[in-house]
């Protein structure tokens, strides 16, 4: 079995690190192409990995083809690719906006196609991705497509038509997180902490909020009141928090992102 990455960007990088990382293949059954000599050569010395500029030398030798490159670029690389995308070939689409039904009609033919929508966390090995499958999937394909998203985080199998909703709650998700965290340690270094400080004060209380509403699987309201002691500090934050809308401008920045998504 060889896997094959068409882009090797950030998110091509955090996919191939994970899988070597959890062992699910070795260097020697990973190949990548890049647009420029530079981006190959970083790729191949950082993973060991062979690594071309000709998109093609992929799609040949490949039996499992990753789309990674951003979405203007898809009718490009589909059209050079297509002719050597064969059905015993799985093919993966990491792009935004690009729906199964798009991809298939690109290709012109029948393919075995897995759309997913994994997010920058994957830098970390703590990705979200959304996994869709046309119909040619079998069972072997979707657990070895599993297998591959879980390596650089949690995937789980979605219906095509929750994708929108997946861009707009992990997917976009990251940026609105930074936004919140960056938003904390300002008020910190207001109050007089450093910002070096103020910074890992704050991402480390969201990560660890996020680890407890996973691990312990109580509902996220609940764990909000743990915090909330009668007449204490947290209430009176809260209370701002409510007072200025805080959860229906996060649902409705989310419902912009989904609406953007739809109509792509």
């Amino acid at each position: 079995m060889r896997i094959g990455f068409i882009g090797l960007g950030n998110m091509a990088g955090a996919m191939i690190g994970g899988i070597l990382g959890k062992g699910l293949y070795t260097k020697e059954q990973i190949a990548g192409s890049a647009k420029t000599e530079e981006t190959a050569a970083k790729i191949k010395e950082k993973y060991g990995i062979d690594t071309y500029t000709d998109n093609t030398q992929v799609a040949k030798q490949a039996d499992v083809i990753v789309l990674a490159v951003k979405p203007i670029f898809f009718s490009e690389v589909i059209a050079e690719i297509k002719d050597y995308v064969t059905n015993d070939k799985l093919v993966i689409s990491i792009a935004a906006g690009k729906s199964i039904a798009w991809i298939e009609e690109a290709f012109a033919k029948d393919i075995r196609l897995v759309r997913c929508m994994p997010n920058t966390p994957a830098l970390v090995g703590e990705a979200c991705t959304g996994v869709c499958l046309n119909s040619n999937i079998s069972k072997e394909d979707e657990t070895l497509t599993l297998a591959i998203m879980n390596s650089f985080g949690k995937a789980s199998v979605i219906p095509e038509r929750l994708m929108d909703a997946v861009i707009g709650v992990s997917g976009s998700s990251p940026a609105y997180v930074f936004m919140f965290i960056e938003a904390m340690a300002d008020a910190a270094v207001q109050a007089g902490m450093p910002r070096k400080q103020a910074y890992e004060f704050a991402a480390q209380s969201v990560l660890g909020s996020a680890k407890m509403v996973l691990e312990t699987g109580m509902h996220p309201g609940a764990l909000k009141d743990m915090v909330c002691s009668p007449a204490g500090t947290t209430i009176e934050a809260v209370k701002v928090l409510e007072q200025e809308g805080f959860r229906g401008t996060v649902m409705s920045a989310i419902e912009a992102c989904v609406n953007k998504s739809k109509n792509m």
